[in-house]
């Protein structure tokens, strides 16, 4: 099973077109919402460029996203969700 490398403090991510992050460029990010409520996930090629797809994380989980390192993220509302720059180690 691999292993999380962890390479940036733990944000909380940003909630409006054109405040996505990029995660200082991650290509993976890990992504937790604590809370009781789902959010819409956005990953954009850029802060005001096209989206590239979203999803739903759902309440109380984590996903690893995997991304371009320009691409940025954000969540529809709220600011329970929190995403943190990772890597993997063997």
């Amino acid at each position: 099973m691999p292993r999380i490398l962890v390479k940036g403090a733990e944000v909380t991510v940003p909630n409006s077109v054109g405040a996505g992050t990029s995660f200082s460029e991650a290509t993976v990010v890990r992504l937790a919402n604590p809370s009781t409520t789902d959010y819409v996930i956005t990953v954009s090629e850029t802060n005001a460029g096209p989206t590239v797809g979203t999803f739903t994380l759902l309440a109380d989980t984590t996903e690893m996203l995997e991304k371009q390192p320009t691409h940025t993220v954000h969540v529809a509302s709220g600011t329970d969700v929190l995403g943190t720059k990772v890597g993997f180690t063997a």
